[in-house]
Parts: C-alpha cells; structure tokens; sequence
C-alpha cells in the first residue's frame, strides 16, 4: 500500500480510502468495464492510467497520473439535483490539487466509447501541450 501521505500521486489519501478503492476496483460496473478496456490499451493511451484510484478523500474512477487528468462515469444516480451538486463540488475540491476532471454519462460509453475515447485522447493532449509551454 502506497504512502498515505504521498501528495504526488494520492494527495494524502488515507488508509481507509485505499481499502474501501480495492474493493470497488472488484465491483466495477458495466461502463466502467467498457472504459477500463479502452484506458488500459497502450496502443490508445501510452500514459499510465489507475481505475478506482485514491485522491485525498475520494476514490476517483480513472486517474492518469502523468496528465494529471480524472476521467469519471456517471450513472442515472448522478442525474438527481442533489447528486449534481454534489459531484460539481466534488470535483471542484479535486480540481484545487491541480487536477483536470472530465465526465461521461454511462449512456455515453454504452452508446459511443470510440467517441469518449476521443474525448480522453483529446483532454491529454491539450494537457500536455499546456504543460510543454509552462
């Protein structure tokens, strides 16, 4: 288990957040599935990226550490109003650590994975491309 206060990758996660990542990283859903096939094929993203992973006190869904990029799925659950705020200011929260935070609707995956395959593809680009000129 990594460092708990290791703010170059976890963004001092505590212990708890790991175990409670491991056990989601065997409950994947469906469209997390579908996208973890995609993120960890290195013919479509050379960069490293981590499912379930620890972030201060979240558990992200994907986590590319070298874009410093946060790519999360929403389900129907995240179309309430009360879910929306929550998650707008979840990531926000993430966001203060530097990080960039995309997201997808389920239904996305279901429907157009090569397009939200894109969408990643694109987001890392732009990242890097700033992070050249910085």
């Amino acid at each position: 288990m990594p460092i708990s206060n290791d703010v170059t990758m976890f963004y001092g996660a505590k212990p708890e957040i790991f175990e409670k990542a491991a056990c989601l990283r065997n409950k994947m859903t469906k469209a997390e599935k579908i996208l973890w096939k995609k993120l960890k094929d290195r013919n479509l993203f050379p960069s490293k990226f981590r499912r379930q992973h620890p972030i201060d006190i979240f558990i992200v869904d994907f986590y590319c550490h070298s874009a410093k990029l946060v790519v999360e799925l929403d389900g129907e659950y995240h179309l309430k109003k009360s879910q929306m705020e929550y998650d707008t200011g979840r990531s926000a929260e993430i966001e203060s650590w530097g990080l960039k935070v995309i997201r997808f609707t389920n239904k996305e995956v279901f429907d157009n994975i090569d397009d939200v395959v894109l969408q990643i593809q694109q987001s890392i680009a732009e990242i890097e491309k700033a992070l050249k000129k910085a």
